[in-house]
């Protein structure tokens, strides 16, 4: 069984910075690509970037200059979205997603819980 577990939201101040984490764990062979969404209240899910396996990135048109997603393969199965410049219109429930191969060689699309960030003064 493989679990994704989003952590780093918080309230934080417009003009601020946060630093996402997405921890993989359980019976992984290799994790494929890695993305974040976001969903905002009373909005649809929205994609914010991806990334492959060789480091890869893809952002969303919205995401370009203020969100830097990354991973770490090699030792803790973690992808990262830092967010600087923070506004109101960024706080949604962010969400991690990566297709991972496990080690009976499956291969499914994984969704974390998501973790919260609020945009306020």
């Amino acid at each position: 069984q493989v679990q994704l577990v989003e952590s780093g939201g918080d309230l934080v101040q417009p003009g601020g910075s946060l630093r996402l984490s997405c921890a993989v764990s359980g019976s992984i062979f290799s994790i494929n690509q890695m993305r974040w969404y976001r969903q905002a209240p009373g909005n649809q899910r929205e994609l914010v970037a991806t990334i492959t396996t060789g480091g890869t990135t893809n952002y969303a048109e919205y995401a370009k200059g203020r969100f830097t997603i990354s991973r770490d393969n090699a030792k803790t199965n973690t992808g990262n979205q830092k967010t600087n410049s923070l506004k109101p219109e960024d706080t949604a429930v962010y969400y991690c997603n990566a297709g991972v191969v496990d080690t009976h060689g499956g291969g499914y699309n994984y969704w974390g819980q998501g973790t919260k960030v609020t945009v306020s003064a």
